[in-house]
C-alpha cells in the first residue's frame, strides 16, 4: 500500500504487508464489557462522545472515513461487535448474541471511557444493536442514527415472495446449529465475499486491503456470526414484539439513512420507522449498502446534522 492509498482510505498499516489495517490516528484498546467478554475498540478525537457500530460482513474499519472526520470535534469510539473482528467470541448460549446483550456491550463500552450518555450510530447488524440500545437505554442514548436496515420484527414481516431472495442468508443462518456453520465454513471467502460484491455499487470503496481484512475476520468468526443472525430469528423478535405490545418507542432524535430499496421491496421504509420514532429524520442515500464507505461525505454530514439537534451533544 502506498502513502497515497493510506491517505485515500483513512487507514494506518504497519510496515509489513500482512499487518491488520487500522484507522489512522486512533488508539486501540481491549475493553471488558461483560463477564468474559472484551471488545476491540478504536478511539480517537475529543469532545462529546459518539459510538459507531459496524455491520456484516465487516469490522470497525467500515467507519474509517467517517470516524476520522468526526474526531475533529468529538470523542469517537469504534468497536468490533462481540463475535466479530478482534473482539471476543463467546459460545452461543442463552442470549449471548441477542441485540439486547450487544446493546448492553455498547453502553458498558462508553461507560468504560467515562461517558454515561452518548450519541450512537449503527450500520446493518450494528444498526439493530443501536436500535435495541435506544429502546433499552433511552437515558443513555442522546441521539440515534440507523443505516440501511429495518427493525428485526418489521424485517421478517415485510420479506415475502421472490423479493425475499435478497435475504437468503437470513433464512440460512436462522437454522438450528450445525448445518449453517458447516456450509459457510466450506467456502467462507465465497460466502462473505458474495455480499461484499453484490451489495456494493462502487467496488473501489472497498480497497483490496480492507476487503481482505473483512474476509479474514469473517472466516475466523463463522460460528459467532451465525449466532448473531440466529438470535434475530429468536430472542430479537421476542424483544421487538414486547416493545410493540407495550408501545415502547425511541425517545431521542433519530436519523435513518437507507438506500432506495424500500419501493422495490414493496413497502414504505419511512412509514415503518415512523411507527418506532416520533422525532425522525428519514433520508434516502444514493449508493450501495456500504454507505460509510461508498458515500462517506454524505453520511458524515447527516451524522453532524443529528449531533447538532437540541440535546444530542449537551
Amino acid at each position: 500500500m502506498t502513502s497515497n492509498d493510506d491517505e485515500r482510505t483513512g487507514m494506518r498499516t504497519e510496515a509489513k504487508s500482512e499487518a491488520e489495517p487500522r484507522i489512522d490516528g486512533f488508539d486501540y484498546q481491549r475493553v471488558p464489557v461483560a463477564d468474559g467478554v472484551a471488545l476491540n475498540a478504536a478511539v480517537g478525537g475529543s469532545g462529546s462522545p459518539v459510538v459507531l457500530l459496524h455491520g456484516f460482513p465487516q469490522t470497525h474499519l467500515m467507519w474509517r472515513h467517517v470516524a476520522a472526520d468526526l474526531a475533529a470535534d468529538h470523542t469517537v469510539i469504534v468497536p468490533d461487535l462481540r463475535g466479530y473482528g478482534a473482539s471476543d467470541k463467546p459460545a452461543e448460549a442463552g442470549e449471548n448474541y441477542s441485540k439486547r446483550t450487544m446493546a448492553a456491550d455498547a453502553v458498558a463500552l462508553a461507560r468504560a471511557f467515562g461517558h454515561e450518555r452518548f450519541a450512537l450510530a449503527g450500520h446493518d447488524r450494528g444498526a439493530l444493536v443501536a436500535f435495541r440500545a435506544g429502546l433499552d437505554h433511552p437515558d443513555r442514548i442522546s441521539g440515534l442514527a440507523i443505516l440501511d436496515v429495518l427493525p428485526t420484527l418489521d424485517m421478517w414481516e415485510v420479506m415475502q415472495g421472490a423479493s425475499a431472495a435478497v435475504g437468503f442468508h437470513l433464512y440460512l443462518m436462522a437454522q438450528p446449529p450445525g448445518l449453517p456453520e458447516r456450509m459457510i465454513s466450506a467456502a467462507p471467502d465465497d460466502f462473505f465475499g458474495h455480499f461484499l460484491d453484490v451489495w456494493s455499487r462502487d467496488p473501489g470503496a472497498l480497497p483490496k486491503e480492507v476487503r481482505a481484512a473483512y474476509l479474514k475476520a469473517s472466516r475466523e468468526a463463522v460460528d459467532s456470526i451465525v449466532a448473531d443472525y440466529r438470535a434475530s430469528a429468536g430472542a430479537d423478535i421476542a424483544h421487538d414484539e414486547e416493545d410493540r405490545r407495550t408501545r415502547n418507542r425511541l425517545r431521542m432524535p433519530v436519523t435513518v439513512l437507507q438506500q432506495d430499496w424500500g419501493a422495490a421491496l414493496g413497502y414504505d421504509a419511512a412509514a415503518v420507522w415512523r411507527k418506532w420514532a416520533d422525532d425522525l429524520d428519514h433520508r434516502t442515500v444514493t449508493c450501495g449498502h456500504f454507505m460509510p464507505e461508498e458515500a462517506p461525505a454524505e453520511i458524515t454530514a447527516a451524522l453532524r446534522d443529528l449531533l447538532a439537534r437540541p440535546g444530542v451533544t449537551s
